[in-house]
């Protein structure tokens, strides 16, 4: 879990919350030792609410880790190809901005990758969650209808495994549609047929792969 997660207003405000949650059902049980029923039941009731929406809270704080924020368009990774000596074989070298790097083999004609990306309503916006994205895939395409149904398919994950899935919550969860919309994924390819360096980028209209533009020589 990244360190960042325990400097989130969101996370730090879902601890809040919780704890006085805590304060309030320790409240109920004084009251309630006190044979006051009806203090024990109002103060029971409001921090059992207090802890729930601590939870969600913390759970949204947790969601959100790994995403970058996006802004108007942004490279979300350099992309290495280099053609395999096999036909239809070609690795791919992601390089991301903080550094990280990974390589995949890969089978196909074509790189094909996909994100997902949270949009949140105006009403998030006040809390500070904006639009985010998450790279979710990396695959092999094929020209070929026949090539796609019977060639061999290689597919890798870009994002992490994460305890709680903002994206998938969001498709199996409608009563959250008018806080984020998170059924927003976008997926962009193309071919490759010889060595190159191309820049993935995302905006909030979606993913885009253009080839990389030499670097000026000093």
């Amino acid at each position: 879990m990244s360190p960042d997660l325990f400097d989130s207003p969101l996370f730090l405000a879902g601890m809040a919350l919780a704890a006085l949650g805590f304060v309030f059902l320790l409240l109920g049980l004084a009251a309630l030792l006190r044979l006051r029923p009806l203090s024990f039941l109002v103060r029971t009731l409001a921090g059992a609410l207090l802890i729930a929406l601590g939870a969600l809270a913390g759970a949204v704080a947790v969601g959100v880790q790994g995403y970058r924020a996006l802004t108007r368009e942004d490279i979300a990774a350099r992309i290495v190809v280099q053609p395999g000596k096999a036909p239809q074989r070609f690795t791919a070298t992601f390089r991301y901005p903080d550094g990280r790097s990974a390589t995949y083999e890969i089978a196909g004609d074509e790189i094909y990758v996909d994100a997902h990306i949270l949009k949140w309503s105006p009403y998030a916006n006040f809390i500070g969650l904006h639009t985010a994205y998450e790279l979710d895939r990396v695959a092999g395409r094929y020209h070929s209808m026949k090539d796609e149904q019977a060639a061999p398919r290689t597919l890798h994950a870009l994002g992490p495994e994460r305890p709680v899935d903002l994206f998938a919550i969001r498709r199996r969860y409608a009563f959250l549609s008018p806080l984020l919309d998170a059924e927003y994924g976008s997926a962009t390819f193309v071919p490759v047929t010889r060595p190159a360096e191309l820049e993935l980028r995302i905006s909030t209209t979606g993913l885009l792969i253009r080839e990389a533009k030499p670097s000026p020589a000093k």
